[in-house]
């Protein structure tokens, strides 16, 4: 994996993940993001032994964007209470096949995972075994073909976006898991952790940051709209 770093500094790393690179190690034994970004901490600093690099939230690997590393134990606790605090703001661009009903709202459902399938369920009321899912989205552009919605999550649920968004009848484009009629060339689907904002772990200093969106036609389209 070719690492594109947006952010950078003694405590903190953000990199840009392309659709497709997993972030930590699964059953499939692929290489990961995590590896990639130690390999770098440990080149460009010269760094002996082992480096270490803090996971403090993941995107689903078939997901593009911004992700945030801890380079210290203390940034990885301190960033870790940032998010299960919901001091860090994320923003996300959905491509999806259909316009919403509504140009804006916000999204309250119960989502219930099945494991066996490695998808949620959505339900307009709590279930046994269900948790709380809230987002608001926006329209902010159409092709001829297709809308881009911009979702700022309230919760960090899993699938969170792409079972909410298809539960509305707008499903993102690629993601076969939830109804897409065709995936994406590089099995990728057209979702894309935009922006991330965070209080600097030391310094306190408000970070934001904007990833850049694939190198695909379709996205250099909306991010030129």
């Amino acid at each position: 994996m070719a690492l594109n770093v947006i952010h950078e500094d003694n405590h903190t790393l953000v990199v840009s993940k392309n659709g497709g690179d997993i972030v930590q190690g699964d059953k499939t034994g692929d290489r990961t993001l995590i590896d990639d970004v130690k390999a770098y901490i440990k080149e460009k600093y010269n760094k002996p032994g082992e480096v270490f690099c803090g996971l403090v939230h993941r995107l689903d690997r078939p997901t593009s964007g911004a992700v945030l590393f801890a380079r210290t134990s203390k940034a990885l606790s301190r960033l870790s209470a940032q998010f299960k605090e919901r001091t860090v703001a994320k923003t996300y661009w959905a491509i999806v096949e259909k316009m919403p009903a509504q140009k804006e709202a916000t999204l309250v459902h119960f989502l219930k995972k099945n494991e066996k399938q490695n998808k949620s369920y959505a339900h307009k009321n709590e279930v046994n075994g269900s948790k709380r899912a809230e987002l608001s989205y926006k329209h902010i552009a159409s092709s001829d073909k297709y809308h881009l919605l911009e979702v700022s999550l309230k919760t960090g649920r899993h699938h969170q976006i792409r079972v909410q968004l298809a539960t509305i009848g707008c499903i993102i484009k690629g993601d076969l898991k939830y109804g897409a009629k065709r995936s994406n060339k590089d099995g990728s689907i057209s979702l894309h952790a935009r922006n991330l904002a965070y209080n600097h772990p030391t310094t306190k200093e408000r970070i934001d940051l904007t990833a850049p969106c694939p190198k695909d036609p379709l996205w250099q389209f909306f991010e030129g709209a």
